[in-house]
């Protein structure tokens, strides 16, 4: 099981990046879920950090450790954009790909 889960990995990683951030936005924002949504999916922006890695894209990276936009201090920002309601969508988005990285990780090192 943990082999095909391995095969399967990256892109449920990918998908979850896409799928999660509509079911926030269905469930906080129904009346606007589609704006709330493509915000949410503009926080992938954060990705841009692994163009500062060698190499680029790693599958058995953590990005937590790995890239400075996916660590604690970022983290504590984000969580800081959730209490202005300007910032509320964007600041969801970024702690929801925070959270599916993290995942990612916990993946990576079960099995």
């Amino acid at each position: 099981m943990w082999e095909l889960l391995a095969i399967l990995r990256p892109g449920l990683h990918l998908a979850l990046h896409v799928l999660v951030p509509g079911v926030f936005a269905r469930l906080f924002w129904s009346h606007n879920w589609w704006r709330a949504w493509l915000i949410m999916l503009a926080a992938m922006v954060i990705d841009l950090d692994h163009l500062l890695s060698y190499p680029m894209y790693d599958p058995n990276r953590c990005s937590l450790t790995s890239h400075p936009l996916h660590g604690a201090g970022p983290a504590m920002l984000y969580l800081l954009m959730l209490l202005p309601a300007r910032t509320r969508v964007l600041g969801c988005g970024l702690l929801i790909h925070l959270a599916l990285d993290g995942a990612d990780c916990l993946l990576m090192t079960s099995g």
